[in-house]
């Protein structure tokens, strides 16, 4: 890759309170709201910890110019598809952390809508005195952009789309995620992520051959961490697998399905018609251990 190598990013960071509480309003599960000294849920160090890039280095897309950290892969639809985050300890809202992110693998592979590949990225967050909190696998997924001739009509939807409420609906049987424009750029915002198949409806359908904005997949998977912390608010996890299996689109409504037993839970977010959007595995810390 025009002699490209992994290169290590180590930063340190705060722990944001008001990114916490920007996406404690986001979602308005009816949780209780997080300050500073709090616990940090899982995965919200994904908000309380964004990473913003100087605008002279954003690409088309709306990421940053790949051959930096990330490869420079010649590919346009850069997908979340999935990822584990081990916790060691907890991170608490505004402390300090130190990260360090470094690419771990790069691999090329031939799937059936063609080339992809798949990049790994391992990130670590260390308290100030040196204790491991945090270990993270994030998976990224390069494909080639689809046909969009059958796409481009159906953006004149896209001023019908009204906001919604809550993304999180529970109607005393089910959690559903419901999504709206403003949702997708609220929390585009809120994790400093430029990509524009989230907010920028004639790209999304014009250049990247999408049929309509597409959700977050970060998002999708938070969803599917804070039902699970509404649902078993007294269990503390130390493992999160999860994965995104096929694109929500902007307007769909999914149902979150917990399903419990004594030592993990999973949570698969699916459309009315049973296709599965994400999915998200996680363990529970043993009962009597200190974390």
């Amino acid at each position: 890759m025009n002699g490209w190598e992994p290169r290590i990013e180590n930063s340190i960071e705060i722990i944001n309170a008001s990114q916490v509480a920007a996406l404690h309003s986001l979602l308005d599960s009816g949780a209780h709201e997080i300050g500073v000294g709090d616990v940090l849920p899982p995965l919200w160090h994904w908000v309380a910890l964004p990473q913003w890039s100087p605008s002279s280095m954003i690409d088309l897309d709306g990421h940053p110019y790949r051959g930096k950290f990330l490869p420079p892969i010649d590919l346009p639809r850069r997908m979340f598809a999935g990822g584990e985050v081990v916790l060691h300890g907890h991170l608490v809202v505004g402390d300090e952390v130190a990260r360090q992110s470094v690419v771990e693998s790069v691999e090329s592979k031939r799937g059936r809508s063609g080339s992809l590949v798949i990049v790994r990225v391992l990130t670590t967050l260390t308290s100030m005195d040196g204790e491991l909190l945090l270990v993270e696998h994030q998976d990224l997924i390069y494909r080639d952009a689809a046909p969009v001739a059958d796409s481009i009509a159906n953006s004149k939807h896209a001023g019908k789309l009204s906001p919604r409420g809550s993304p999180l609906v529970f109607d005393g049987a089910a959690w559903q995620f419901v999504t709206d424009p403003i949702l997708l750029m609220r929390f585009s915002s809120a994790t400093a992520n430029a990509h524009r198949i989230h907010f920028d409806w004639p790209y999304t359908t014009q250049v990247e051959g999408y049929p309509a904005l597409v959700v977050q997949g970060p998002l999708s998977t938070i969803v599917l961490a804070e039902v699970l912390r509404l649902q078993v608010p007294n269990r503390s996890i130390v493992r999160i697998q999860h994965r995104n299996v096929a694109p929500m689109f902007c307007g769909e409504t999914a149902n979150a399905e917990l399903a419990l037993d004594r030592s993990s839970a999973e949570v698969t977010l699916r459309k009315g018609d049973r296709t599965t959007l994400s999915k998200l595995c996680a363990q529970f810390e043993p009962e009597g251990s200190p974390l």
